[in-house]
């Protein structure tokens, strides 16, 4: 069932697009204002179709920086085809990776409701007949997702590009596991040092399969973006180069066809509601399966079926699985192959051949996409190279990389990335560590405060307590480096760069008076990965009467954005979407 149109205005828009422009005289003066901003030239320019590009450009963020430069090669090449082009670049775009470790990284997840919110803004106001976004990084992808089946004109996304791997395999999240070495002796400060300065050596999304890739990757199978889209590095690289920002002319083309395609999907009237379905999003989750993408595309591919109108249900991820083979390990799983290395191998289309060829998964090839059908780009994928990307009957696991576990700590589920996990943790007991939130928790690793067997517990960092769910690559980061036997639960979410037996989006989170808010310290925690279960070895007498002692909840901030998106945030087994007023 879809879902109606959010208004009167992005009804209107839906049925007759620019012409609003057209309806009489009373619209001159706006025509007017667009013949002084340059869009239009004459008066009768405006019979021709209006095409928005909207570019969340940014120097804050790597793989942002070059964005400009990839939208003047949008606006040019729709220009040619004789489209009147709006061009406008939307706030509020933030990097992960500069954010995180301090009170900013709250803004993150907020970000995404607060930029597919200005888009809609954006062509509300100024309707159009077809519209392309430009991004790339964490919440800004699935925020122009949602926005896209929210609006739903003809619509196409292009992201920027992942980044190339540093020297000597090295990566973002080599310099955060560095940290963890370094407090514990087995990094000095100089080599640290060099490490910060070589691990990302230019433009582009972070250059392992984190959250940002794994969104971009997985646009591909949803059908909103290009074959290419999430693995054509964003630069080439120079041989005596530290520095990569020249351009990879492969992403300056994949950029062209994707502004030519749009206009294909006027054409036609193909709009994002006719192309995500229930399969399509089983395909994006099979997928996801497969590489071991971002334990955070569940809380995004959620919340897209949300804005969608889709019901799916949770549970559905453990079934599909059991079907799934994971083909291929990329970094942090395996911290020598990055997203380049993907692409050399036949990219996302290579993957699902793999795992379709393996006979078992329930991918639908049928499935519609911006670029005709998933079985068009599957098809004529090549085969597994067998070194970085398996057969399905040699795969790493015959599970997928990611699992939803259920139990008395998570009523209603949390998510692990399994294809990080060291096989000798896959079941794992432990005293539970408590800590309150992120900052606490790693100012407790750091002093040695977690030892081999502990369970840390940081909760009051969901979507409401945190508020804002902020990523928590740190403390993972910070047990990773130490070398320290630990496990990790959150009602929080990791950095799509996290490995180990880390479980997060624990739900219903602690602000939710979730049963992890009366965890104590020394509680004997469960968890077994393959059995899909998560609990404390706690009667239901006591959990009861623990949670009839708990104390209500109250925010810590309380004003500002933040103050009004923890008012009306949910849990994260819903996306961590906005609750309707």
């Amino acid at each position: 069932m879809k879902p109606k149109a959010v208004n009167e205005g992005i009804k209107s828009i839906q049925q007759k697009g620019s012409g609003v422009y057209r309806s009489g005289a009373h619209m001159l003066p706006s025509i007017s204002l667009m013949m002084a901003e340059g869009v239009i030239k004459k008066v009768k320019d405006v019979k021709k179709p209006f095409v928005t590009i909207i570019n969340s450009y940014t120097t804050q963020i790597p793989g942002h920086a070059h964005l400009d430069t990839l939208g003047a090669v949008v606006k040019t090449e729709l220009e040619k085809q004789g489209v009147n082009v709006w061009y406008t670049n939307i706030g509020g775009a933030i990097c992960d990776g500069i954010a995180m470790g301090h009170f900013g990284m709250k803004y993150s997840l907020a970000s995404r409701e607060l930029i597919a919110d200005q888009i809609e803004t954006i062509i509300g106001a100024h309707p159009c007949d077809a519209w392309i976004g430009i991004g790339n990084c964490d919440k800004i992808v699935p925020a122009m997702y949602n926005a896209m089946v929210r609006i739903n004109i003809p619509a196409i996304y292009v992201s920027g590009g992942p980044m190339l791997a540093g020297s000597r395999g090295s990566d973002l999240i080599t310099v955060f596991e560095g940290v963890g070495r370094h407090s514990v002796g087995k990094m000095s400060t100089k080599s640290l040092q060099q490490l910060t300065e070589c691990a990302c050596p230019g433009y582009g999304s972070c250059a392992g399969m984190f959250t940002a890739n794994s969104m971009n990757c997985l646009g591909e199978v949803l059908g909103f973006a290009l074959p290419g889209n999430g693995t054509i590095t964003a630069t080439r690289r120079l041989k005596g180069k530290k520095r990569q920002f020249t351009i990879n002319p492969a992403r300056i083309a994949l950029v062209k066809n994707a502004a030519r395609r749009l206009l294909y999907l006027l054409k036609k009237d193909i709009r994002p509601l006719d192309i995500l379905t229930k399969d399509s999003i089983d395909n994006a989750f099979i997928l996801d399966m497969a590489m071991g993408g971002s334990s955070n595309t569940v809380l995004h591919v959620l919340a897209l079926a949300n804005e969608a109108g889709i019901p799916y249900n949770l549970r559905r991820l453990n079934q599909l699985s059991k079907e799934t083979p994971n083909v291929i390990k990329i970094s942090p799983s395996r911290p020598d192959v990055h997203i380049e290395d993907v692409h050399n191998v036949g990219g996302m289309g290579a993957i699902l051949r793999a795992v379709y060829d393996g006979g078992k998964s329930s991918i639908n090839l049928r499935a519609k996409t911006v670029y005709g059908t998933l079985g068009d780009y599957v098809r004529s994928s090549s085969k597994p190279d067998g070194k970085i990307l398996r057969t399905a009957k040699n795969a790493f696991s015959q599970q997928g990389g990611l699992a939803l576990l259920f139990g008395n700590i998570a009523r209603n589920g949390s998510v692990v990335k399994t294809s990080g996990v060291d096989q000798d943790m896959l079941a794992f007991s432990g005293k539970a560590r408590i800590f309150e939130s992120q900052e606490d928790a790693l100012a407790g690793i750091l002093k040695g405060k977690v030892k081999d067997g502990d369970v840390v517990v940081i909760r009051y960092e969901g979507p409401r307590g945190g508020p804002g769910m902020q990523e928590m690559l740190s403390p993972t980061a910070a047990i990773r480096g130490a070398g320290i036997k630990a496990a990790l639960i959150t009602d929080g979410r990791f950095s799509g760069g996290t490995r180990g037996l880390c479980i997060g989006h624990v739900a219903p989170e602690a602000a939710a008076r979730g049963e992890i808010a009366i965890l104590q310290n020394g509680d004997i925690i469960d968890i077994d990965v393959k059995k899909k279960s998560l609990n404390v070895r706690l009667s239901k007498a006591e959990i009861s009467r623990r949670m009839k002692k708990l104390k209500p909840f109250r925010s810590k901030v309380e004003g500002g954005w933040l103050a009004r998106y923890a008012a009306f945030v949910t849990s994260a087994d819903t996306g961590a979407i906005l609750a309707t007023p």
